[in-house]
């Protein structure tokens, strides 16, 4: 359904990938669909297309153009989980907002053979999360969701320049994210008016994921539908 695009990297001469899929008429809105530490795999790209059919123009950036272009991995094999973490220790979340803010000017001015669409959201997952909360912080961007946001808690001091709506799906038992991240991140944001929490309890990290032994298909369609509520509230 989609396709391979190229964006203009924001301070670098360089142009990094990204999959790109289209509504079948006018975009009501765009999304960006900011990946886990596995790449855009099959998972994320299905969600980019599930986000088309919806009518949403729909982006994932390839957040590890830096060093690991292309890549594609699955947390269900032991070695390439293990991969990804490396790549995850390599990662510079600064880069990744500005690769997300990268996204937002391209599609507001057209991107690929797109027309320009004005409000974009985006949505993150794992490191796509935390960037996705980042984004919420540090850009213009419409709205963000984030599901499992990892080391949010140590960036709550950046709460303060939220200046639109987030969301934030919160799984009890993530094992990446313990209890005292969990209670900082809702403490911090509890009272924030632009800023909604979901806790699902008993549920781990990943729980969303479109495919493989993490997914928990009741808690994925109550988030996935939060989210589309969400977005169909703040971007239309």
């Amino acid at each position: 359904m989609g396709e391979m695009v190229n964006v203009d990297a924001l301070v670098e001469d360089a142009l990094f990938p990204a999959y790109l899929a289209a509504p079948a008429g006018t975009a009501r809105a765009a999304i960006i669909v900011i990946p886990e530490i596995f790449g855009v795999n099959a998972g994320i790209r299905q969600k980019v297309d599930h986000l088309a059919a919806s009518g949403y123009l729909a982006v994932a950036p390839d957040i590890f153009w830096r060093f690991a272009p292309g890549v594609e991995l699955s947390p269900d094999v032991e070695a390439e989980l293990q991969e990804a973490f490396g790549y995850f220790g390599q990662y510079d979340a600064d880069d990744g907002v500005r690769d997300i803010e990268a996204i937002i000017h391209a599609i507001r001015t057209g991107l690929g053979k797109q027309a320009p669409v004005e409000k974009v959201g985006c949505v993150g997952h794992c490191l796509g999360g935390r960037l996705a909360y980042m984004a919420a912080a540090r850009t213009d961007i419409s709205a963000s969701v984030g599901y499992y946001g990892v080391m949010i808690d140590q960036m709550l001091h950046e709460s303060h320049a939220i200046a639109n709506p987030l969301m934030l799906h919160i799984p009890t038992a993530d094992h990446f994210v313990g209890p005292e991240a969990q209670a900082a991140i809702h403490s911090g944001l509890g009272h924030n008016a632009k800023v909604t929490l979901h806790d699902y309890v008993g549920l781990d990290h990943g729980f969303a994921a479109e495919m493989g032994a993490r997914r928990d298909a009741v808690g994925a369609a109550l988030a996935d539908s939060r989210t589309a509520a969400f977005f169909a509230e703040h971007l239309g």
